[in-house]
């Protein structure tokens, strides 16, 4: 099946991309083949467009527009992957707009009577035909519920689950392919990416699941200050169609509507940050797709975040991990950040740790300590993971969402006021966090809480166990050696005759 995905799509998209200059940005991975980065620049060369030439990255993102909703969510994926395609087109990709045009009104009504059997007129007093947003898995309409509330209502596209199974289908066979002819590529898990981007297409495309999402998310946040959660109306919901409260704002990045408005920039800036370091750390459950047209200020001054469709998750171990490895950076404890490395079994036993960390403080110190927004992110994250692919450090999946989510988190945080540092912001919430969580108490509760998760889980272990094939006793040797006596007195017989 991946032979012939790849037989049937590879030419046309391979042509596409190279129209966009990919090719050669690709030559440049070390851990290719030598002769297939060869061959890349030569296609690279013959295929190549002007364009590519002058904006290699503006070329790329035109490049997956046109290859449709898949590759443009794909692309947005692989923004956090600069030690794959490099950091110039990784920051590129940061920028990609996920838009397309919009259907027909007629549509969005037409998929709002068939998923809820209801009218548009049951449901709600007013619906507007005109979509207010249109992107590549759904756009959004406005409308007023019977009982006066403005909601928007998000409609899934027509055929979106079928076009993103097919896309998948492609990027696995892709992965598959790029780890076959590279090896080295293996230690990057493409294909577990792939895996990871295929399940959260999934958490997309049921909208139901991003209702849980966002009242998971009110939860974890109901007694924090300067940021709320818009309500879901859930009884209106469906796997097609997400209704939430309509929220008018100013858009976090809009620093000049904000000023006017009266709203204090250092305090939305604190709230913003704060906001990020809580979902992180405290709670491992984190809006995975804060880029500023996700995030509102209202006429309270509160912060109020929208679509739930992609949200991150980190288990306490590399929540810790990741307090301390901010900490350690920020304190310039680049052997601390080597060991950290070595304690969470991303470094093998024969890396020295020593030639680790200095690598780090060559690629670190220049920058820390600046203002944020005179560091380029897209450079630093660039030199820190060619770094990690010289040391062979093995990729975690689980922090791609995270790498993303920094990185928004800073956009917004330089868009509020350029001279602002988050992270330092966030040092002591670091330092306090991992105070909390090491006191011997809470290790005791941690090991309780461990203990009773086993205990639950015991009687399921056993009887997986019981349930385990178990091998055939071994077969007895009597038919064996009866066959052998009688093959030798057969034999005896027939030598006796003669």
């Amino acid at each position: 099946m991946d032979s012939l995905i790849l037989l049937w799509r590879l030419p046309r998209t391979g042509f596409i991309l190279g129209r966009a200059g990919v090719l050669g940005h690709l030559a440049k991975i070390d851990l290719l083949p030598r002769w297939f980065c060869r061959l890349l620049l030569i296609l690279n060369f013959l295929i190549a467009g002007r364009q590519a030439r002058r904006d290699a990255g503006q070329a790329l993102c035109e490049a997956l527009q046109a290859l449709g909703p898949g590759f443009i969510k794909f692309g947005q994926a692989l923004a956090t992957r600069a030690d794959l395609i490099g950091p110039e087109l990784a920051s590129a990709l940061g920028q990609l707009q996920d838009r397309l045009p919009p259907f027909s009104g007629k549509k969005a009504i037409r998929i709002i009577e068939e998923t809820s059997q209801k009218s548009v007129s049951e449901l709600f007093a007013d619906f507007d035909e005109t979509a207010v947003a249109a992107a590549s898995i759904a756009q959004v309409h406005k409308a007023r519920l019977p009982d006066g509330r403005i909601v928007a209502v998000k409609i899934l596209r027509p055929g979106i689950a079928h076009q993103m199974r097919r896309d998948v289908r492609f990027f696995r066979a892709m992965a598959r392919l790029a780890e076959a002819v590279a090896p080295g590529l293996r230690r990057l898990k493409l294909v577990t990416a792939v895996q990871q981007f295929e399940h959260i297409s999934d958490v997309e495309l049921d909208l139901r699941m991003e209702a849980a999402a966002g009242n998971r998310l009110a939860e974890n946040m109901a007694g924090d200050t300067g940021i709320r959660i818009p309500f879901i109306d859930l009884e209106r919901t469906n796997s097609h169609m997400l209704v939430i409260e309509w929220i008018d704002g100013i858009r976090i990045d809009n620093v000049t509507a904000l000023k006017a408005a009266g709203h204090d920039i250092a305090k939305i800036t604190e709230a913003a940050a704060t906001s990020f370091f809580n979902q992180v750390f405290r709670d491992g459950y984190f809006h995975a797709d804060m880029h500023p047209g996700n995030i509102f200020v209202t006429a309270d001054g509160l912060l109020v975040p929208i679509d739930f469709g992609i949200m991150g998750q980190l288990d306490f171990a590399d929540r810790l991990f990741l307090a301390r490895l901010l900490d350690a950076i920020l304190n310039r404890n680049y052997d601390e950040v080597a060991r950290l490395h070595y304690d969470a079994g991303m470094l093998d036993d024969t890396v020295s740790l020593a030639a680790f960390s200095q690598s780090l403080r060559s690629v670190a110190d220049p920058v820390l300590g600046k203002a944020l927004g005179d560091i380029s992110l897209g450079l630093l994250l660039g030199q820190i993971l060619q770094i990690s692919a010289r040391f062979e450090i093995s990729i975690q999946p689980q922090f791609n969402l995270l790498q993303k989510t920094m990185m928004m988190a800073e956009g917004v945080a330089r868009s509020l006021n350029p001279a602002a540092d988050m992270w330092a912001f966030a040092r002591p919430l670091a330092s306090s966090w991992i105070g909390s969580e090491d006191t011997i108490r809470a290790q005791i509760e941690r090991a309780i809480s461990d203990v009773r998760q086993l205990y639950l889980k015991l009687p399921q272990l056993i009887k997986k166990l019981e349930n385990l094939p178990r091998p055939p006793p071994p077969a007895p040797k009597w038919p064996y050696i009866i066959t052998a006596i009688s093959v030798a007195i057969a034999l005896y017989s027939l030598l006796s005759l003669h």
